[in-house]
């Protein structure tokens, strides 16, 4: 038997994406908040990232999601230096499409020499041969854009052709962008904004489950401006857990195929995060919650 805190991370049970034998605990980490202030540089105490890596995995923690421009270049080294080599069934997941401006702004890199050299990038500084997932982040700050991306996919399925990516994703997208992409390739997963007070992705995320596509939500927790509400806390002081706890509950709850990715750079904070898979939210707060939350 594992330890209390590997146990932890089974408990909100598994998803298996599809077309691939992967089978990831649907607690997972998410390794931008270990990089400097603004995702920009090292952080404050190297130390304490290494050790918040090292605590997910030992949690049971089988999915850390990462990009090569987080930092630039520093979340990746971080989780080569905590994990490398890595435990068999950990599934790296990052992303390609955007890369860092000198004056810490997120432009695009759709090119397809920068989507070679981003791939590249990933495999270097994570030690990897191949990328287990990659996500192809399209879209901007404000949330996806309604373009084709039929070019820069195709140059993803080329690189999954040669054996670099293993198996291909979709970020900031949408739905009629995923029907495009499955013309292209298989996509096992789409990475959307999505929490309990901003579910404009309702419908895809019921669609994408129908067609067993897991949907990671990025901001699970509201993003830089975490989810304030009073009916949240109302919910959390009743279970006798945190706001975001509940927050989180709740997407474990929304639908099987979401898989979560909170971040953190405290061994504290991960405890609590994945503790929210212990929850069971009651039908009356359930419905209590959305209705407030949605009004």
């Amino acid at each position: 038997m594992g330890s209390p805190m590997r146990q932890l991370a089974g408990l909100a049970g598994t998803f298996t994406l599809p077309g691939t034998t992967i089978t990831l605990n649907r607690m997972g980490y998410g390794a931008m908040q270990l990089a400097g202030p603004h995702v920009w540089g090292p952080p404050r105490d190297p130390g304490a990232a290494v050790a918040v890596l090292r605590a997910a995995v030992e949690a049971g923690v089988n999915h850390i999601d990462t990009s090569d421009y987080y930092g630039p270049h520093v979340t990746n080294r971080l989780i080569r230096q905590a994990l490398h080599p890595y435990p068999e069934d950990l599934v790296i997941v990052t992303k390609l499409g955007a890369r860092r401006g000198a004056d810490k702004s997120w432009p695009t890199a759709l090119s397809r020499q920068e989507l070679i050299d981003g791939t590249h990038d990933n495999l270097r500084h994570l030690g990897l041969d191949a990328l287990d997932v990659v996500n192809l982040r399209v879209g901007g700050v404000r949330g996806p854009a309604e373009t084709s991306i039929e070019e820069p996919l195709t140059v993803l399925a080329d690189l999954q052709r040669q054996g670099l990516i293993r198996h291909i994703g979709l970020s900031n997208v949408t739905p009629k962008q995923f029907a495009e992409g499955l013309t292209i390739s298989p996509i096992v997963c789409v990475q959307n904004a999505y929490n309990l007070a901003h579910r404009h992705d309702d419908g895809f995320v019921d669609d994408l489950a129908a067609r067993g596509v897991a949907y990671v939500p990025f901001f699970p927790l509201g993003g830089f401006t975490p989810l304030q509400s009073s009916a949240l806390d109302a919910a959390a002081a009743a279970l006798g857990a945190t706001a975001m706890q509940v927050a989180l509950a709740w997407l474990l709850r929304r639908s099987p195929n979401i898989l979560l990715i909170p971040g953190t750079s405290s061994v504290a904070h991960l405890r609590e995060n994945l503790e929210a898979s212990r929850l069971d939210l009651p039908r009356q707060l359930l419905d209590d919650l959305e209705g407030s939350m949605s009004a």
